[in-house]
């Protein structure tokens, strides 16, 4: 374990959450007058937060309210950002109703294969959702029944995207906007396996004999609900820790390992790659590009998944017809990288979930000969 704690590991919130606290200030110094110098926002799963608004400006036709975002104890590239909104009141249109848009340093999406279309700003669904939330509660409290425009902007937005992989990805001109819960958990690589470490050793004292790895929160509710037959002890988030998590449920002596993923870490899994995160290697496209083939899938998409921009793109370019064998060929690839981090012991089985949470493919060593 690392010197410091997880409990003594301070927590920060996403750009997402930023964006919100902007929003909700930037509102109610347009519709009331007031500048308020905290923020109470809404998280996109559940619960609140309350966040320091650093600057309130207020003109005759709109607001601009400014947050510092703070990535915790493990700060990003965005840590320390200035992200703001800029509100305005739409005339004429009925409401109440709120427009989102991207303003100076938020990117946009220029290539297929991401959860927001080409042409949009990247500000994901989760995020703009929590936003809106944002923005209705002020409507609500305010009594107005009109229509607003929020635009959200980020100082030197384009210079701290050049220290992500949004310019890899066809994200141009800014950062995303971003966050699944709205609050960044920091956890250091000693913390993440000592986690992943605590969570296998309750299991096995509970008499468990499978282990359900998965690499977050929502395949883990995902592969819960394909496995309904497992106690909630039997499930692990070990994130990216493909060797790590597998070795250790090996070494613990667990008879069955199933882990739960979707596409994007599936690929990385069958490069072989011990960790998964995004900074750990880039995807192989190429790879992909090869088993399409032996998926007999035409020589033009073919050629497109070898140009794909992310794992997620490749897929979609997959002919319905010929996508199932090509996730399975993918997952078996992916299979025999889990057997040599895991050894000849336990039985493994991988379940990868499409990206509308759909079952996309299931590979068992139960179901391979030899």
């Amino acid at each position: 374990m690392s010197s410091r704690s997880t409990r003594s590991l301070r927590q920060g919130f996403t750009t997402g959450s930023a964006a919100a606290a902007a929003a909700k200030a930037a509102l109610i110094a347009l519709l009331t007058g007031h500048t308020e110098t905290l923020a109470d926002i809404p998280l996109p799963e559940s619960g609140r937060l309350v966040i320091t608004v650093d600057e309130v400006i207020l003109d005759s036709d709109q607001a601009v309210a400014w947050v510092v975002k703070d990535g915790g104890d493990d700060p990003d590239a965005t840590h320390g950002a200035r992200i703001g909104c800029a509100a305005s009141l739409v005339p004429g249109e009925e409401g109440p109703a709120v427009s989102l848009e991207g303003g100076p340093g938020v990117g946009q999406v220029t290539l297929p294969g991401l959860p927001v279309p080409v042409g949009q700003a990247a500000i994901n669904p989760g995020p703009r959702a929590q936003i809106t939330k944002a923005a209705q509660e002020v409507l609500a409290e305010a009594g107005y029944r009109g229509a607003v425009r929020l635009v959200l902007m980020v100082a030197n937005g384009e210079k701290i995207a050049a220290k992500t992989l949004n310019p890899r990805l066809g994200i141009v001109g800014g950062i995303s906007i971003l966050g699944t819960t709205g609050i960044v958990k920091p956890f250091s690589h000693e913390a993440w396996q000592a986690t992943i470490a605590s969570g296998l050793a309750v299991a096995k004292a509970m008499g468990v004999d499978l282990a359900a790895l998965t690499t977050g929160r929502k395949s883990e509710r995902l592969l819960m609900a394909q496995r309904p037959d497992l106690p909630p002890w039997a499930f692990i988030q070990a994130a990216d820790y493909f060797a790590f998590a597998l070795k250790l449920a090996a070494d613990q002596g667990f008879g069955r390992i199933v882990w739960g993923c979707f596409f994007g870490k599936l690929l990385k899994m069958a490069q072989g790659l011990e960790y998964t995160h995004a900074k750990a290697g880039a995807s192989d496209m190429a790879m992909l590009a090869r088993m399409a083939q032996a998926c007999e899938a035409s020589p033009a998409t073919v050629a497109a998944v070898a140009r794909a921009n992310t794992a997620r793109h490749a897929l979609e370019l997959m002919d319905p017809g010929v996508r199932p064998a090509f996730a399975a060929r993918v997952a078996a690839k992916a299979l025999d990288a889990a057997r040599r981090f895991a050894g000849s012991g336990p039985d493994l089985e991988i379940v990868c979930f499409d990206f509308s949470g759909e079952l996309l493919t299931r590979v068992s060593s139960r179901d391979q000969p030899g």
